[in-house]
């Protein structure tokens, strides 16, 4: 059929499809994709539109749940983690000391775990209650049992105008399973050969058709011991300056007091470690095993998860469609034991009126006082839910497909932590007598209820448990169409709307006892917020010319929060282009954007510290360069105050992407792709270093009243000059967030793949995928310099990444070898890089019967732990590498049914 003078908006396409159907609009369509000799078509991430290839203009990187378990991964996340693109540092669940231990992300192209956009079949996930570093939110990928996943889909580049906000480093897309016949049983279980942090794991999954219904379900238990420091020897023993236990200082004249034969007569506390230290001004009791014997360097975990989906052919064109995923998730770590100071909501010392001087007292609670060292365990009790619903099929009387559902997600978490109670300081220094004329509070201690042994009941009686309580959700409602528009002479144009609304919700509530004056805390406030969101978008695909095609996409996004509205357009433009049947070129353009994190524009009022910080003000004083000055790269840093900004602007990002795609036969193909994202407006936090350096210009300077300078030193509270106890010493850092000026990142990936078949051996499949980041600038306020931060060695993000896979199929064996290899991040200190590192793992698959298989897996094969200890303890690249060291797995399937 000729079509002559028809031109159609995109937004009006969208509307007439969505309010009135596609009926008119589709009158002379040919049969689309699925007709008798074309593939049938498949819906690909970054595209509402089906087609019958996963190559399109942008690459796409596959996963499936095969591969998952062939490489040597333990879990969903673990797979994608290790992916190249995946270049990010992130602290999860085994980092040790973070907001999140019982949760983990990843960090596309390093944009931060907030910029990559996590779907479950095609559908929005409620953020992780808690944020990410107390600032981000994210979505938690520890939740989905991989036994039911057909494949993950990555897509890297911005996809705002298909997706919505949060797509602006790309996308993951978790594709289900869906349907299964009969009932599989697995069982799996691992260990290491350094000893602890095993694992167990049971999975059910099966599923049966009726007539018109298909149903599938899974049931994962996983069961994972955690790993103390102690148990590896390069971490059992703190090296250097031993951790204080035990002290009482003259805050007058900074001398420690001789505590006589203390130290010898509690020496069999902290597994029979602690020892009179002395230093230039006194003794006081000491260890060298504090940390090795509170720190978990991997948390203990058990979740269940359970998932269930059905499909009702409610006639031959429509389909009805449930599904729901529950997953209950208890985890427990511990990062410092009890650490008690003397007024530790004043200034950490007191009045002696015994002595009649000021002093400092402190002491380190052993596990053999308070009745072992989990007593101080940290836990979380977790509940992930979700449900989908909803109905799809044709539209009578034309091709076009629709689906109109409902989705929602759901997550509760619960976290459980040991702190002292209000009355810890009266135990150990008696009952308090008033305040001197500066605010310091009065005692007349003995000194026997410092040194003397605790027992685990005294200890019940000055710790409490808090529990807090945080939720969020969010849930949407969608009505998407999709078909053949009109015809040109290259073929068809295919198009596909969608209209949202959504909400979505979090609040954190710490417990409210603590504001009662119940435990020796300061006061802690509820964080909460919410916000709806509404889209309407449309995407064509456009053949112009035989080997030449074009998808273009908008989509307009209006969020409304905190007593404000505002609106998104996005934008993206792809073309392929095959010069040969062989040869795929392509290449594509994107708009994105990123609505504040909730957690950033609601937050009251959150507390913490910076892991290492440089107080520029006094290494000006001493006069001392940051290379040899004392106070510089402190560790642990000095506290912080966060609150949160509702005048926040949504980011805005741009993206594009050239790549080539080669393949000669279905056993070979080869493709690159060049990347390149830039964000504007980027929402973060004031940088505490940036603050430091403007205050100590400020004050050196004199200059106290020009707004720069009046508002960094008014950010910056510290100890008065005069202070008997650390004089002039920063007591808080208050930051809040800002929409910056300016960050971007590109980078090339490639991947490879090379299959033989032979008649005797097999077949051998090689794959590869290598990705490379060649830069990544920023700048926080216009005009600034803009810096590389991969030239920087406070930046941990890998700079490369390449996976290799071999894999060979032989009668019932399926034999896989799978090496990856890390490229140079920088040491502890910050003064190096440390040396690419490449771990191997090894995985056999053998059939036993037509229903059972048994594999073995190991992982990390040479038992290579990475090994740093430029910034002592724990002597490993935290974060970037794992101090597990060689993993053995053992798993057995059997199948019931047919």
């Amino acid at each position: 059929m000729k079509i002559t003078n028809f031109t159609l908006t995109p937004l009006a396409a969208a509307a007439i499809t969505l309010l009135c159907g596609p009926g008119q609009l589709a009158q002379a369509q040919t049969a689309g994709a699925g007709a008798q000799g074309t593939p049938p078509s498949v819906v690909v991430t970054g595209s509402r539109i089906p087609r019958a290839s996963l190559e399109g203009p942008s690459a796409v990187v596959v996963i499936t749940g095969d591969e998952i378990t062939k490489q040597g991964y333990k879990n969903l996340f673990d797979a994608l983690n290790n992916q190249a693109q995946n270049s990010g540092f992130t602290t999860g669940a085994d980092f040790g000391n973070t907001h999140t231990p019982s949760a983990n992300t990843i960090s596309l192209r390093g944009l931060g775990p907030n910029h990559t956009l996590i779907l479950l079949n095609g559908r929005r996930l409620a953020d992780f209650p808690t944020a990410y570093e107390g600032a981000v939110n994210f979505t938690n990928l520890a939740n989905i049992p991989s036994s039911i996943v057909e494949r993950v889909e990555i897509l890297s580049g911005g996809a705002s105008a298909v997706y919505g906000s949060d797509a602006i480093a790309g996308v993951v897309n978790i594709i289900l399973k869906k349907q299964a016949d009969g009932v599989d049983v697995n069982l799996k279980a691992g260990t290491t050969s350094r000893g602890g942090g095993g694992d167990r794991r049971l999975q059910v999954t099966g599923g049966r058709s009726f007539d018109k219904l298909n149903t599938l379900f899974t049931l994962e238990v996983l069961d994972r011991d955690p790993l103390w420091s102690n148990q590896r020897d390069f971490m059992a023993v703190r090296q250097g300056t031993p951790t204080n236990t035990l002290s009482r200082k003259n805050v007058n004249t900074g001398n420690y007091y001789d505590l006589g034969d203390t130290c010898g007569a509690l020496g069999d506390l902290f597994g029979g470690s602690q020892f009179k230290h002395s230093v230039k001004k006194g003794t006081y009791c000491a260890s060298n095993k504090v940390s090795p014997t509170f720190w978990t360097t991997q948390t203990k975990n058990l979740s269940t998860n359970l998932f269930g989906s059905a499909n009702y052919a409610l006639s031959p064109t429509t389909e009805l469609f449930a599904e729901f995923l529950f997953g209950q998730n208890k985890t427990a770590n511990n990062t410092r034991g009890p650490n008690w100071t003397a007024a530790s909501l004043g200034d950490s010392y007191f009045f002696n009126k015994n002595s009649g001087v000021y002093e400092a007292w402190t002491k380190y609670i052993s596990p053999e006082e308070m009745g072992g060292v989990k007593r101080y365990n940290r836990t979380w009790d977790d509940q992930a839910s979700s449900v989908s619903l909803g109905a799809k099929g044709d539209i009578p009387g034309t091709s076009w497909r629709y689906e109109a559902g409902y989705s929602g997600s759901f997550y509760t978490s619960e976290n459980h932590v040991q702190r002292p109670l209000a009355n810890i300081d009266s135990f150990f220094l008696g009952p308090k007598l008033g305040v001197d004329a500066e605010g310091i509070a009065i005692y007349a201690p003995d000194q026997a209820r410092l040194t003397r042994r605790l027992t685990p009941e005294e200890f019940n009686s000055i710790t409490g448990q808090t529990n807090s309580d945080d939720t969020s959700r969010s849930q949407t409602l969608s009505l998407s169409a999709n078909g053949e528009l009109f015809d040109l002479p290259a073929g068809p144009v295919k198009l596909a709307t969608i209209a949202e609304a959504g909400h979505q919700r979090f609040a954190n509530k710490p417990d409210a006892r603590i504001n009662q004056g119940l435990f020796n805390l300061p006061n802690s406030d509820i964080t909460e917020g919410s916000r709806r969101r509404y889209a309407l978008g449309v995407e064509a695909n456009v053949p112009l010319l035989k080997d030449l095609s074009s998808t273009l996409a908008g989509r307009y996004d209006r969020y409304n929060y905190a007593g404000r509205n505002e609106g998104k357009l996005t934008y993206n433009a792809g073309a392929e282009w095959r010069p040969a049947k062989a040869l795929l070129v392509r290449g594509n353009y994107a708009t994105s954007f990123r609505a504040p994190d909730m957690n950033y524009i609601f937050k009251a009022r959150g507390t913490g510290y910076y892991s290492s910080t440089t107080d520029h003000y006094r290494c000006a004083q001493a006069g001392k360069s940051i290379d040899d000055c004392e106070f510089a790269d402190v560790s642990p840093g000095s506290n912080y105050v966060q609150t949160g900004s509702k005048d926040l602007r949504s980011e805005k990002g741009k993206s594009y992407g050239l790549g080539a795609v080669w393949s000669p036969s279905a056993d070979f193909d080869v493709t690159v792709d060049y990347w390149n994202i830039k964000i504007d407006d980027l929402v973060t936090n004031l940088d505490a270093d940036n603050l430091l350096r403007k205050e100590s210009e400020c004050r050196i300077a004199k200059d106290l009243t020009s707004p720069t300078c009046f508002d960094a030193i008014s950010r910056i509270t510290r100890n008065a000059p005069t202070a008997l106890n650390k004089p002039d010493e920063i007591r808080e850092i208050r930051v809040n967030p800002i929409n910056a000026a300016y960050q971007d990142a590109d980078g090339i990936d490639l991947s490879a793949r090379y299959a033989v078949r032979t008649q005797s051996w097999g077949k051998f499949t090689l794959k590869g995928n290598y990705s490379k980041s060649l830069s990544k600038n920023s700048r926080q306020f216009a005009g600034d310099v803009l810096v590389d931060e991969l030239d920087k060695f406070t930046n941990q993000d890998w700079r490369d990444k390449l996976n290799v896979s071999l894999n060979w199929n032989v009668g019932d064996w399926s034999n896989t070898v799978f090496a990856q290899r890390y490229g140079k991040v920088p040491n502890s200190a910050q003064t190096a890089f440390l040396s690419p590192t490449t771990l191997v793992n090894l995985s056999s698959v053998y059939k036993v019967t037509p229903r059972a298989t048994v594999s073995v897996a190991i992982n990390n094969v040479n038992n290579r732990i990475k090994r740093d200890s430029t910034g002592g303890w724990p002597n490993y690249p935290t974060g970037s590498y794992s101090p597990v060291g060689r993993q053995i797995w053992l798993e057995f399937n059997y199948h019931f049914g047919s």
